[in-house]
């Protein structure tokens, strides 16, 4: 259990750093007329996974998970989070009329826990080390 809050610890430093590119990219695109709050928040969501992508694979999960698995993995999770996102800002600022920044708070909140669980469980995870049939790993 220790282990699991060191890592969700790691985790959360972590996701600071990406979240403050996210918002900084959500602001601007908002507060300079660029971009509505919705498409916005999707556009830090990608800029801040850019950055959650290599910190996490470094010093989060240590993967040695190459990138050709790893990098498509992420991609998996970060989409449904991706969605996860556009539903609850779509349905709270347009739904609900919050105010943007309110309702990225939300949806931070919600995704942060579906992203570090799925990889963990999934996207860093060590791999299965193959066993020949009959063998029993560490006997011989």
């Amino acid at each position: 259990m220790a282990v699991l809050a060191r890592q969700f610890l790691s985790y959360v430093g972590v996701s600071l750093a990406a979240l403050a590119v996210h918002y900084a990219l959500l602001a601007t695109l908002v507060e300079t007329g660029r971009a509505d709050p919705v498409p916005a928040a999707l556009a830090g969501y990608l800029a801040g996974a850019v950055v959650s992508y290599g910190l996490n694979r470094r010093l989060t999960y240590a993967s040695a998970r190459p990138h050709a698995e790893a990098t498509w993995r992420f991609g998996v999770v970060a989409a449904i989070g991706f969605g996860l996102t556009w539903l609850i800002m779509a349905g709270l600022t347009r739904g609900f009329g919050l105010p943007y920044l309110a309702a990225q708070a939300l949806a931070t909140g919600v995704v942060v826990f579906w992203n570090f669980l799925g990889h963990r469980v999934w996207t860093f995870a060590g791999r299965p080390v193959p066993v020949l049939s009959g063998e029993v790993p560490g006997v011989r």
